[in-house]
């Protein structure tokens, strides 16, 4: 039986490049993590890397492919599927891994729990230490220092175990940003894994809006409807995405980011989505279990 130390961990971050003191940083954050070393790679998504540490697997795309895209090559640096290593951390550029025994609980956690597939960390400001509301992954968000069992996770903040992309698929590339990890989450759900969000395991990262993103409106909008015409079974497509018209609605956005949400939410029906594997009516009522049913 395979123990905890034997228990392989690999990191991929994507970067633009335009970071190379925070990269920097995040780099010697994972080094210095107890333990067996987490092996590194690193994506240069549609930009070219700065100068790396030795030993550190990189790669510079000619154009960006989106976060689950430049996510998706990162993980083939640790060999198909990722199989060469037996997770692999997704971490933010922008980020730091703070406290030095995170590789050293995450290889506990995989290891007692074999059918936990994702770990969702909690992402805190580095100055503040708060956790914003929208970085707990479930709906009773108010004490983000619970941990519990959630129904998706934080793209940058987590570790997949790589077991789970022969059953449930790596990210979506198609979504380019915005619902990739909750696309991943809901099929690794249905193959059967778990998802924790584990309080303890913090990556440090600022605080920002992710409306900063220009086509953040457009891309939530058509990566909702794609993630409803993917995953969910025939009845609850338009329940699910009635209820998010609403939300979006009584929130009364502005007149811009409402044109902007409804091109995207046209887009979302109009241009292909990738291959529809709608989950099962158990994985339903496990979601439903779970707190968050998939009409939220």
């Amino acid at each position: 039986m395979s123990t905890a130390t034997d228990f392989k961990l690999g990191a991929v971050i994507i970067t633009m490049g335009n970071r190379p003191a925070e990269l920097n940083a995040l780099i010697e954050s994972v080094r210095a993590q107890e333990g067996p070393a987490v092996e590194l790679a690193v994506v240069g998504n549609g930009a070219p890397l700065p100068p790396l540490p030795a030993g550190v697997r990189s790669v510079e795309l000619p154009e960006n492919l989106g976060i689950p895209g430049g996510r998706n090559v990162g993980i083939e640096l640790f060999g198909p599927d990722g199989r060469e290593v037996d997770a692999v951390l997704f971490l933010d550029d922008d980020g730091a891994l703070p406290l030095k025994d995170s590789a050293k609980l995450l290889r506990e956690a995989f290891t007692a729990d074999p059918e936990l597939g994702i770990v969702s960390f909690r992402i805190a400001d580095p100055d503040t230490g708060e956790t914003a509301r929208r970085h707990v992954p479930r709906l009773r968000a108010s004490d983000p220092l619970r941990s519990s069992r959630v129904t998706t996770f934080l793209g940058g903040a987590s570790a997949v175990r790589t077991a789970v992309f022969p059953r449930a698929g790596q990210l979506p590339g198609e979504f380019f940003y915005a619902h990739e990890e909750t696309d991943l989450a809901w099929r690794a759900l249905d193959a059967g894994w778990s998802i924790d969000y584990r309080a303890d395991i913090v990556l440090h990262h600022p605080t920002t809006s992710p409306a900063r993103h220009a086509t953040y409106f457009h891309n939530v909008a058509r990566n909702r409807v794609w993630l409803a015409r993917r995953n969910l079974p025939a009845p609850l497509v338009p329940l699910y995405l009635g209820v998010w018209l609403l939300l979006t609605l009584a929130r009364r956005p502005s007149g811009e980011a409402a044109k902007a949400w409804l091109g995207g939410f046209r887009a979302g029906w109009s241009e292909p989505c990738g291959p529809r594997r709608p989950m099962k009516w158990r994985t339903v009522w496990r979601l439903t279990r779970l707190g968050r049913p998939p009409v939220i």
